[in-house]
């Protein structure tokens, strides 16, 4: 039995990005007004932008779902309806709600409009799916914290209701997004909209004490603890095994103070016990390799989380995760170099989540060895070819004799870079970085093209 193709689901935090998602192979993407979506910043959809992507979508015979995702407080439940009443008559293919309340209005006021349940409704179970698809919603957008054989036990048990997962983007150190440290340090409200990533914020640990009122306190002279996670795991699991049954590191009971970057002086305490620390910075997820499975257990859409991110993330994840796909319905081998192509994306280390429990060191190996034998940078966007030289939009620094590799649509090419000229059309052997203007040879066929810098293999 042939293999059905996913829906490649991408973010869009404007109409920019929402081109490059097609032009790089997404069937759909999906984007938020920033009052009713959980992004806030950085979204430029306001009603114009939103009308003109959603008939821009249509004319290429692509998919625009309406992130309407937020959880409202009373103020916002008032002007629901009315807000979304000119949403409605653009047509959007689907709205993606969270909140059981604003879902009721949407169903009883406009039955007609397909609603996908986000993935802030935390669905773990097929017992939810069968609920919501009752309710008349035509997709869930599973939790971030299921295995693969738990989606496939889904896919079985509901098997008439679409279904959505992510495989690519940033993972929340809450259930599925629900966080509260945002709102706790800069009174932004994540499940608002306004999440500042507080857990991703640069964070030094020092050494502390308890004193005689229970509270933690920095040392006379409190010094950085410079942290080896490698040693940490050896010394972790030498006093595990020590204790036989009582699976507690020796420094678990110590009091330590965290200092962020941008607070100096501002010692927060921390603490660890039996479940952990509470405040960690998580990987990004990455589940390229587990593209194929997924298309076997037969889940509808995949999705990569990002509105926020740039034109290059999104062009990149496109194409990897188009490739992928392609590869996998017609029956080829998974092309281990997309895991090196992915890694040039800034990044906060990978890691699949919760789909695969534990790896072997053999896979663990071949992750990491592909991913580490192309490194690649983003250093610049192609911004008009004339006479065969293109104008270069800098991003980063790179220079005459480098590997630099020309990302678009209508394939990527490796060339080694033998001259540039600056702004005045003067010889340079550099581009210096982000803001500088230079110009490459460049075939005319690649305008608009994305510029990585290939590094040679560690």
């Amino acid at each position: 039995m042939a293999l059905k193709t996913p829906e490649l689901l991408l973010p869009a935090g404007d109409l920019d990005r929402m081109r490059a998602a097609y032009d790089f192979g997404a069937d759909a993407v999906y984007a938020g007004q920033p009052r009713y979506s959980l992004r806030a910043r950085n979204n430029d959809f306001k009603l114009e932008n939103l009308q003109t992507g959603i008939a821009e979508a249509h004319a290429r015979g692509k998919k625009l779902f309406v992130a309407s995702n937020i959880l409202p407080h009373n103020a916002k439940i008032k002007t629901y309806l009315a807000d979304m009443e000119p949403v409605i008559a653009m047509k959007p293919d689907a709205l993606i709600m969270a909140d059981p309340g604003l879902i009721m209005m949407v169903r009883e006021k406009w039955p007609e409009v397909p609603v996908h349940l986000s993935v802030q409704a935390n669905t773990v179970n097929y017992a939810g799916v069968k609920f919501w698809q009752k309710m008349g919603l035509t997709r869930v957008i599973l939790s971030r914290e299921l295995s693969l054989d738990e989606v496939e036990q889904v896919r079985q048990e509901c098997p008439d209701m679409e279904l959505e997962v992510f495989v690519h983007g940033a993972l929340c150190i809450a259930y599925s997004g629900r966080c509260l440290l945002s709102g706790y340090f800069n009174h932004r409200d994540p499940n608002q909209g306004t999440c500042t990533n507080a857990c991703r914020w640069d964070y030094k640990v020092v050494d502390a004490f308890e004193d005689d009122a229970g509270q933690a306190a920095a040392t006379a002279k409190p010094e950085v603890i410079k942290f080896d996670f490698n040693k940490a795991m050896d010394e972790a699991n030498n006093a595990f095994a020590a204790a036989g049954d009582t699976p507690r590191h020796p420094a678990a009971d110590n009091v330590y103070l965290i200092e962020e970057a941008s607070r100096p002086g501002e010692m927060m305490p921390i603490m660890e016990d039996e479940h952990g620390t509470y405040i960690m910075n998580s990987k990004d997820l990455r589940a390229v390799e587990h593209i194929e499975r997924l298309v076997k257990i037969g889940v509808d859409s995949l999705k990569i989380e990002g509105r926020t991110k740039s034109r290059y993330y999104v062009s990149r994840t496109a194409q990897v995760y188009r490739q992928a796909i392609d590869d996998a319905v017609a029956g080829r081998p998974f092309n281990p170099t997309l895991l090196a192509d992915l890694d040039g994306l800034a990044n906060r280390g990978y890691t699949d989540g919760f789909y695969q429990r534990h790896h072997s060191q053999e896979t663990q190996n071949y992750l990491d060895g592909h991913s580490k034998a192309k490194r690649s940078q983003y250093v610049g966007e192609v911004r008009g070819i004339e006479n065969g030289w293109a104008n270069i939009e800098v991003k980063n620094r790179f220079e005459v004799g480098d590997t630099l590799e020309i990302i678009h649509p209508s394939g990527n090419v490796l060339i080694e870079l033998k001259e540039m000229h600056g702004k005045e059309g003067e010889s340079v052997s550099a581009a210096a970085g982000n803001g500088v203007k230079v110009s490459i040879p460049l075939d005319a066929k690649y305008e608009n093209a994305l510029i990585a810098r290939v590094f040679a293999e560690i």
